[in-house]
Formats: structure tokens, sequence, C-alpha cells
């Protein structure tokens, strides 16, 4: 099962987060073959990161728990105790890995819309447009992952996940601000989050 998870920085943790880089990378290096996609956020500065996101394959509910709880920056306190899990359905069906992008690479964003209680069948409704919007729409193409967040069972719907290439912060907030989900008014919020690829390859997450 695929379960999305969003740690968001305490402030003012940044030394302590790059104190325990090597730590959480070896602690993800046990997730390698389930990862789906990994890094970090940041302010619209660019430069302060904000959190750290993870889409990861795991079998059951304890292994939820070990991979949300026992990292080290959550032990150490440089998240928030609180944890966004999330089930989470991969649309695409790749990794990052597989998104090819442009070159040079341009901005990337994190972009979660949490949908409003009892909205699923709503949802359900208008779920072959939302589609349209997305993967036939001018931005199909800039889609890295995407995925409906949904309820541990797998029967309520509780939102959409998406990291992206795109142009700037404003075309990341529109992707699913305009979409057929938010007309309906189906989102009770949505947040855009600048982001890249994480792993040993760079220099964060």
């Amino acid at each position: 099962m695929e379960y999305l998870f969003y740690c968001r920085d305490r402030p003012g943790t940044r030394p302590l987060r790059d104190e325990l880089l090597e730590a959480h990378w070896a602690f993800m290096d046990g997730y390698a073959e389930g990862m789906i996609a990994r890094g970090p956020t940041f302010a619209a500065d660019g430069e302060t990161v904000t959190g750290s996101v993870h889409i990861v394959d795991l079998p059951n509910a304890d292994a939820v728990r070990e991979f949300a709880y026992d990292e080290p920056n959550h032990r150490a306190g440089v998240y928030e105790p609180e944890v966004l899990i999330r089930r989470w359905g991969n649309t695409l069906g790749r990794k990052m890995w597989d998104f090819e992008g442009s070159s040079p690479a341009g901005p990337r964003f994190l972009i979660l819309a949490h949908a409003r209680p009892g909205s699923t069948a709503a949802r359900d409704a208008l779920h072959a447009e939302q589609r349209r919007h997305l993967l036939d729409g001018e931005h199909a193409g800039s889609l890295i992952v995407c995925g409906p967040l949904l309820s541990e069972d797998g029967a309520r719907w509780l939102g959409t996940a998406i990291l992206a290439e795109l142009p700037d912060h404003d075309a990341a907030e529109a992707l699913l601000g305009r979409s057929p989900y938010a007309r309906a008014d189906l989102y009770a919020s949505i947040e855009a989050h600048g982001w890249c690829f994480g792993g040993r390859d760079r220099d964060e997450d």
C-alpha cells in the first residue's frame, strides 16, 4: 500500500536537520525499494526548508508508524509532532525518477489539496472530468507523480497530492485551484510548497 507522509519542520531546527542528514539518509536507505518520491519543501524564498515529503510503498500499519515516528528527524524534534499520513493512489504508476522533465529543470512543487468532509460521493461523480483536467490539460507533461489522498481503508477520499514541475508558485496553486473538484468546492484548502528531488545526490533530505 502506498502512503504519503508530510512532515513540517519546527522553526529554528535547520542546524539540527543538517546535523542529522546522514542519519536521515541511512534510515531512508532501508525503504529504497518502495520509495516513490521524496524531498524537502521550501518557503517562498527558495532557501528556508519547511518540511519533507515522502511517498512510499509499505506493507502494514506497523511499518507506517515506524516510518513516520522512528525517523531520526522526527525523534530529534526537527519536525512538528503531528505528521500528515494518508493512503495514496499512484495515478501515473511511476516513481519520481521516471520523470524526464525539462532541461535545465524548472521550479518544482508539492501541491496538497485537502478535501471537505463528506465529499467522497461528489468527488466520484467528477472523477473523470478531474482526470481529464490533470492528464490531458496544458500541464499534463509537468506532472511528476500525482494521486488521491485516501483514508486508511481506502474508502474515503481525503484530497489530492501532486508533485509537479511548473513555471511558478501561481501556476502550482492554479493547477488544482482551477480544477473541477475546486470549482465544485470539494477542497477545503490548497497549499503549494517549493520542492526538490531528495536523496543522496542532493544536499537536502
